[in-house]
C-alpha cells in the first residue's frame, strides 16, 4: 500500500499544475512563441527560479504530462496482470493515451505544438525518450527477443499513438497499427536466435 503524498508534496504538485495550467492558457491566448517564461511565472505569482525547479524548459510547460505518459507506458509492460500477454497490454494503454490526446479540448494545442518547431522538436525527442523508456522494460522480459527487436516493437508503440491522433478515427488507426506490431512482435519470437 502507497502512502498518500504528505503537505510539502502536495503543494508543490499544486505549484506545478498551477505554472502548468497557467502556461498553457497563456500560450493559446497569446501564442507559444510571444510568451516568455518571465510572463508565465509572473502570470502564476511565482519567482522564475520556482517554475524551472518544476519545469526544465518552455517546451516542457507545454507537455507537462511527459513523465506521466513515459511511466504509464512502462508500466503497461511491467505492471501488467499476470498472464496478460504483452501487445495487448500495450495496445489498451495506447488507445488510452490516444483518447486523451484526441479529446476535443486537446485540439488547441496539438494546432500550437504542430505550428511550433520547437514544440515539433521538443515532442520528437520525447517520443525517443519514451521509446528508450519502453524498450528497457520490453527487453527486461523473460524471453524477450533480441534488444534491436526490443527498441523496433518500443518505436512502432510509441509512435501509434502519435500517428493514431492525427486520423479521423483515432481508435481504429490504433488497432490496425497494432495489427503490425503484433505480428513484428510474434515474428520476431518465431524468428531463429543467434
Amino acid at each position: 500500500m502507497t502512502e498518500p503524498p504528505g503537505r510539502r508534496e502536495r503543494k508543490k504538485a499544486a505549484t506545478r499544475q498551477k505554472i502548468a495550467d497557467t502556461a498553457l492558457r497563456l500560450f493559446l491566448e497569446r501564442g507559444y512563441e510571444a510568451v516568455g517564461i518571465r510572463d508565465v511565472a509572473a502570470e502564476a505569482d511565482v519567482a522564475v527560479t520556482t517554475l524551472f525547479s518544476h519545469f526544465a524548459s518552455k517546451e516542457a510547460l507545454v507537455f507537462e504530462q511527459d513523465e506521466d505518459f513515459e511511466h504509464r507506458l512502462a508500466q503497461a509492460v511491467t505492471g501488467r496482470a499476470q498472464g496478460e500477454s504483452l501487445i495487448p497490454a500495450l495496445r489498451h494503454e495506447i488507445h488510452a493515451l490516444v483518447r486523451h490526446c484526441a479529446a476535443d479540448d486537446a485540439s488547441p494545442v496539438w494546432r500550437m505544438i504542430d505550428a511550433s518547431p520547437a514544440l515539433r522538436k521538443y515532442e520528437e525527442s520525447m517520443r525517443l525518450r519514451h521509446a528508450d523508456s519502453l524498450a528497457t522494460a520490453i527487453a527486461a522480459e523473460p524471453g524477450a527477443p533480441r534488444p534491436t527487436v526490443c527498441r523496433a516493437i518500443a518505436r512502432f508503440t510509441v509512435d501509434a499513438y502519435s500517428l493514431a491522433r492525427e486520423e479521423a478515427d483515432p481508435q481504429t488507426a490504433v488497432d490496425e497499427i497494432f495489427g503490425l506490431i503484433e505480428a513484428a512482435w510474434e515474428a520476431a519470437h518465431a524468428a531463429p536466435r543467434g
